[in-house]
C-alpha cells in the first residue's frame, strides 16, 4: 500500500511539474516555431539560394508595390524574414555574383564591374580612367560550392553565372571554359556561362551550356524545371541549388497575356508592362519550386534565401521611393529584397531592420550547414554571418557596409566613387573632385538632401573609415586620364 501511495505522489508531482511548465511557457508565449526547433532533425538544411537579375527592392508586392502580383514569394516572405535594409555589394552583377560566392569585398577581388570589363563605355568628357579589374572570378578563391561539396552536398547551379571573361557569342556565348561553375565547385551546371543575358527568353535559346527546348519554352520555367529535377535527384543527401535567373534582365520578354495584363495598370509601380509581366512570371515559376519541395518532403528541411543582384534598369522600373536605380550607388543602385525562409529557425513573418549586404551569404550559409570558417580564412572575408539575426538575435557585431564602384557602367552616367552606410548614416564619396554626400536615410530613404555640409564631422570620419577600409583590401583605383603606368592601388 505504501508503494502504491508513493508511485500515486511521484505521478503526481511530475503532473504538477508538467502543469507547472507549461503555465511557465504559456507566460512567456514562447512561439511554436522556438520549441519545434529542438525537435527538427540535426542532419544540416538543405539550401536553395534564388539570386534575380535586375529585380528592384520595390518590385515585389511584399515590399510594397500592390499593381504587382507577386503571391509565392510574398507567401515565402510571410514563412520567414523579410530584410528591410539589405545590400547588393555593388550596383551591377558580376561583382555581386562574385562577392556571394567567395564572401569577399568587389574590391578584395578586383571585379569590380560587369564583364568583360568595358573601358569603351568611359565618357571623353571624364577627368578620370576606370580602374583596372579581372575579368572573371579565379579558381584561387575558395567558394561557397566547394566548400559545401566537401562537406557531402550535392551542387547545382541553374541560370546566370556572368564571371568567366568575355563571351563569344558564335559559340553560344561560351566564356573562358576555366571559370566555370564546374570549376568553381559546381556538381551540375545548366545555363551558366560569359554572358550577362540570354539572347532569347524564349526557345531556341542560344547559349551553349543550356539545350534548346520545346520551341517557345520559357527560361524562368525551364531553370524551375532543371531546379526541380536536381532536388529530386539528390534527395537522400543534403543539397546545394543555386537558382540564378536570368530574368528580369533585358532582353523585357515575357508571355503575351501577363503582357497585356499589365498594359491595364501601367503608371505609378508598373512603370513599364513587359518588366512586370516578366515579374510574374518569375514568381509563378518559382511557385513551382515550393511546390515540388512540399511535395518530396523536403520543404520542412530546407532554407531559401531569395535576393536579387542589384537595383533595377532605370528604363524600365520604377525605383520610388530609392533615388536612381542600377549603375548607381545610391540606395536605387545597391538596395535589393532579401527573404529568408528556415523552418524551426527563422520566426514567420518576422522583419529585420538591420544592414546585411549580399557577400554575409558565404558565412551564413557555411554556418547553417555546419561548416566551418577558420580563423585564417575569416581574415580575407569582407563578410558576416547573419545567423544570429535569423535566429531573432538583436546584437550584431559589425558597424558598417562598405561599396566600391571605381568603374563606369553601361549607361556612362554614374560618377566614379564609393560610399559606406554606418547605422543610419550613408555617405558617398566622388572621386572625380573628392566630393561627399552625406544621407540619413532613417529620415530621408530617397537621399534628396545631402546633410555633409550640416554634419561635417560624421562626413569626415566616414571619408576615414572608408579610406582605411580601401587600403586594407587593397582596391584598385581610379587614374587620371592620360597617366601612364602600372594600375593605381590604394596603399
Amino acid at each position: 500500500m505504501k508503494t502504491t501511495t508513493r508511485r500515486v505522489s511521484i505521478r503526481s508531482a511530475f503532473a504538477l511539474l508538467a502543469a507547472l511548465l507549461a503555465a511557465l511557457l504559456a507566460a512567456l508565449a514562447v512561439p511554436s516555431f522556438l520549441l519545434a526547433q529542438d525537435e527538427e532533425k540535426k542532419t544540416p538544411p538543405n539550401i536553395l539560394l534564388v539570386l534575380i537579375d535586375d529585380l528592384g527592392w520595390k518590385d515585389l508586392r511584399c515590399q510594397g508595390n500592390d499593381k504587382l502580383d507577386t503571391p509565392n514569394i510574398d507567401r515565402l516572405a510571410a514563412e520567414g524574414m523579410r530584410f528591410t535594409d539589405a545590400y547588393a555589394a555593388a550596383p551591377v552583377c558580376s561583382p555581386t555574383r562574385a562577392s556571394i560566392l567567395t564572401g569577399k569585398s568587389p574590391a578584395r577581388l578586383q571585379l569590380t564591374n560587369h564583364t568583360p570589363h568595358q573601358d569603351r563605355f568611359t565618357p571623353e568628357t571624364s577627368k578620370l580612367l576606370p580602374a583596372k579589374m579581372v575579368e572573371h572570378l579565379g579558381v584561387e578563391h575558395d567558394t561557397l560550392a566547394e566548400r559545401l561539396k566537401a562537406a557531402g552536398y550535392a551542387t547545382g547551379f541553374f541560370g546566370k553565372w556572368h564571371v568567366a571573361g568575355k563571351p563569344n557569342w558564335k559559340k553560344g556565348a561560351m566564356g573562358d571554359l576555366r571559370f566555370y561553375p564546374d570549376k568553381h565547385g559546381f556538381d551540375v551546371n545548366i545555363g551558366g556561362c560569359a554572358a550577362g543575358g540570354p539572347p532569347s527568353f524564349f526557345s531556341p535559346y542560344r547559349i551553349h551550356s543550356l539545350p534548346d527546348g520545346p520551341k517557345g519554352e520559357y527560361l524562368p520555367d525551364r531553370l524551375a524545371k532543371e531546379t526541380i529535377s536536381f532536388i529530386e535527384k539528390n534527395a537522400k543527401k543534403p543539397w546545394f541549388a543555386s537558382l540564378w535567373n536570368y530574368t528580369v534582365h533585358w532582353p523585357m520578354e515575357a508571355p503575351k497575356d501577363l503582357i497585356a495584363k499589365y498594359e491595364k495598370r501601367k503608371g505609378p509601380g508598373v512603370k513599364d508592362p513587359r518588366y512586370a509581366a516578366m515579374i510574374e512570371a518569375m514568381d509563378t515559376a518559382f511557385g513551382r519550386i515550393l511546390k515540388a519541395l512540399e511535395e518530396t518532403g523536403e520543404a520542412k528541411d530546407t532554407l531559401i534565401v531569395f535576393t536579387s543582384d542589384n537595383g533595377p534598369f532605370l528604363g524600365v522600373a520604377d525605383c520610388l521611393p530609392l533615388r536612381l536605380g542600377k549603375g548607381y550607388l545610391y540606395e536605387g543602385g545597391i538596395r535589393v529584397p532579401w527573404i529568408v525562409r528556415w523552418p524551426g529557425v527563422v520566426k514567420p513573418g518576422s522583419i529585420c531592420t538591420t544592414p546585411v549586404v549580399s557577400s554575409d551569404l558565404y558565412p551564413t550559409l557555411l554556418e547553417a550547414a555546419g561548416v566551418p570558417v577558420s580563423d585564417a580564412e575569416s581574415k580575407t572575408l569582407d563578410s558576416t554571418t547573419i545567423v544570429p539575426l535569423l535566429r531573432g538575435e538583436t546584437k550584431w557585431g559589425r558597424d558598417a557596409i562598405y561599396f566600391h564602384y571605381p568603374n563606369f557602367a553601361w549607361h556612362r552616367s554614374n560618377r566614379l566613387g564609393g560610399a559606406v552606410r554606418y547605422g543610419p548614416y550613408k555617405l558617398i564619396e566622388y572621386f572625380d573632385d573628392g566630393s561627399l554626400e552625406l544621407y540619413d536615410l532613417s529620415k530621408d530613404i530617397g537621399e534628396s538632401k545631402n546633410i555633409a555640409g550640416d554634419r561635417p564631422e560624421i562626413a569626415k570620419r566616414l571619408q576615414f573609415a572608408l579610406e582605411a577600409w580601401r587600403r586594407k583590401v587593397g582596391a584598385a583605383m581610379p587614374q587620371p586620364r592620360g597617366e601612364k603606368g602600372p594600375q593605381h592601388v590604394c596603399d
